[in-house]
């Protein structure tokens, strides 16, 4: 474990390798589980204000269960989640030409509808965030839905905290993110050292 500032963060997440292969995982984590997407108490007065701009993507199974039950649910842990449709995928997504699973709010920002790109627990994931009494605990969270994204990210040498850069910075900011990178060189100066003692 390492920190930066009040955050304990897992090695795994500078060790391990991560990129999403859709082609070959097709969106599995959006459909698999017990419950739907963490939320932020912001983020569920930012659902029900943004709901009427991406309910024309949404299936109309979604559509009922939303103005049904909610923009979000608290689960079974009680937790602030997006709703789920039969337990299974988030009622946030959509199934594009090739069968992937992908999310609504995503290509609603990016079409300039909204300004909110995803709950930020999606946006981290494979970061799970734990909150404790004084400091936050950022793990590495394994998942066999998600084993070709760490074939890839070990094909293509990029760790986790590298491949999350975005949503990195977009959580904690530009500078947390560069202790990151500086704790990274580090690790890896220690890690050739360690190498080099036993030759």
């Amino acid at each position: 474990m390492v920190q930066i500032d009040d955050k304990i963060i897992s090695l795994d997440i500078f060790e391990k390798h991560f990129v999403c292969d859709l082609s070959k995982c097709l969106g599995s984590c959006c459909v698999e589980g017990e419950s739907g997407a963490p939320l932020k108490d912001e983020e569920t007065a930012i659902l029900e204000d943004i709901y009427p701009k991406i309910k024309h993507l949404l299936s109309p199974e979604a559509v009922e269960i939303i103005e049904r039950s909610g923009t979000w649910e608290i689960d079974a842990d009680g937790d602030k989640v997006t709703p789920i449709i039969h337990g299974r995928e988030c009622v946030y997504t959509y199934f594009d030409s090739n069968g992937i699973c992908r999310c609504a709010f995503e290509k609603a920002y990016e079409e300039g509808l909204i300004n909110f790109k995803k709950p930020i627990s999606c946006h981290l994931y494979p970061i799970r965030v734990d909150k404790y009494s004084g400091y936050e605990a950022l793990n590495y969270h394994s998942w066999p839905v998600c084993d070709p994204a760490r074939e890839l990210g070990k094909k293509m040498g990029l760790p986790v905290f590298r491949f999350l850069k975005e949503s990195i910075i977009r959580k904690y900011g530009e500078k947390f993110y560069e202790e990151m990178e500086e704790v990274a060189i580090h690790l890896e100066k220690q890690k050739s050292k360690s190498v080099g003692d036993t030759e």
